[in-house]
């Protein structure tokens, strides 16, 4: 209403133009968030809502981080970060886009799955929060309800794009799952439930260390909001022989403001954190990342976009695996790699040498940062 008015009164045609929206909605909710962290920081330490942090089973970094107080810092700060991304959403993105619709509420889902499991680890003695088997149930159920309403919303509308792959280095190379009847279908649902559960899963995993989760998907995230601008444009998707997805373009707007809540959130999970993401912010995240890539047509190129998630949730993957199969031998001496990392050192630092967590986080943003570049290439490359 706001954005007619202005159009008929002023001729402010603002509003209409996506990377406009784009970006306010990442002042929006980088606004919000800065706003309300304060007070919501203060509430969490009242109710004492402190997580045991996670070392990996290491009593050196277990030492470390009670000699720097961080059992005192309060975590589920991801319900606030989620919360002023949800509403920049709503108020900047056109609610009337499907897309749109469903990735806020699977955002929605996957937080509420994961408050529950922090709020059990936090109120339960002894409790490591909701079981792995439930947890799966309720991420796949948030996952696969938003699929499979993609779905049938692209069969409605006949966007069979949104039903097919498009692998990477080749330029007229598709895989049209939805034309292959009901083994397509049901192949296309697997695949993208493993996407995006997979980011979801991933971006937990690499919530460790102060700030180093939310760098590294707010970097992902915005060469995702590029590739959804870009390919809801028809006139860029011709000039890069792209796969035109016209719902893609308001997913630029969620870009957007997934961009800002992090930057938000930075401000106060910067080392030394003031509060943590905890699994209501990580597991919506990540679920996020992985629907932008679906709705883009970016599924086969996360992997590189996100690639800090992947190796974190690979390298912690194979250790679990390996231990399990091997009777107790560990692949890695300390698992996911971030940890190991942090412990023992690696390349370019002297041997033997632990490293500040401060330096660890900082190096990942820039492979993330290096990663997203390399990704936004393939743009060209096709």
């Amino acid at each position: 209403m706001l954005a007619e008015l202005l159009a008929r009164i002023f001729g402010v045609a603002l509003f209409e133009y996506l990377s406009f929206r784009a970006a306010m909605a990442a002042l929006t909710a980088f606004a919000l968030t800065l706003a309300v962290g304060p007070a919501a920081i203060r509430w969490l330490k009242r109710m004492r809502v402190n997580d045991n942090v996670e070392t990996s089973g290491s009593e050196d970094l277990a030492q470390r981080s009670r000699a720097e107080g961080k059992q005192d810092t309060p975590t589920m700060g991801g319900s606030f970060l989620i919360g002023s991304l949800l509403v920049s959403v709503l108020l900047w993105a056109e609610v009337r886009s499907v897309p749109v619709v469903l990735g806020v509420l699977l955002t929605a889902g996957l937080a509420a799955v994961g408050f529950v499991d922090d709020h059990r680890k936090l109120t339960r003695p002894k409790s490591r929060g909701l079981t792995k088997r439930a947890k799966m149930i309720g991420l796949s159920t948030a996952v696969l309800g938003a699929l499979g309403a993609l779905t049938l919303f692209a069969h409605w509308t006949d966007r069979q794009v949104l039903l097919s792959l498009y692998p990477p280095f080749f330029k007229d190379a598709v895989i049209p799952l939805g034309t292959w009847g009901a083994l397509g279908i049901l192949a296309f649902l697997a695949f993208q439930w493993f996407v995006v559960v997979g980011t979801a899963n991933a971006a937990n995993i690499v919530d460790g260390l102060d700030g180093l989760a939310a760098g590294c998907i707010l970097i992902a995230g915005l060469a995702l909001t590029i590739f959804c601008y870009v390919t809801g444009r028809a006139d860029w998707t011709l000039y890069l022989n792209l796969p035109y997805v016209s719902a893609a373009a308001d997913m630029a707007v969620v870009g957007g403001a997934l961009v800002g809540a992090c930057l938000g959130f930075l401000w106060f999970n910067a080392y030394p954190a003031r509060v943590f993401m905890g699994d209501s912010g990580s597991l919506p995240l990540g679920g996020l990342l992985g629907w932008m890539a679906v709705v883009s047509k970016q599924e086969l190129v996360l992997p590189l976009i996100a690639f800090v998630l992947v190796i974190d949730l690979l390298s912690s993957f194979l250790q679990t695996f390996w231990f399990r199969r091997s009777g107790g031998k560990r692949i890695f001496t300390c698992a996911p790699i971030h940890h190991g990392l942090q412990l023992y050192g690696g390349v370019f630092h002297r041997t033997g040498a632990t490293m500040h967590e401060v330096t660890v986080v900082t190096r990942f943003w820039i492979v993330a940062a290096v990663a997203a570049l390399a990704s936004l290439a393939l743009l060209k490359v096709r």
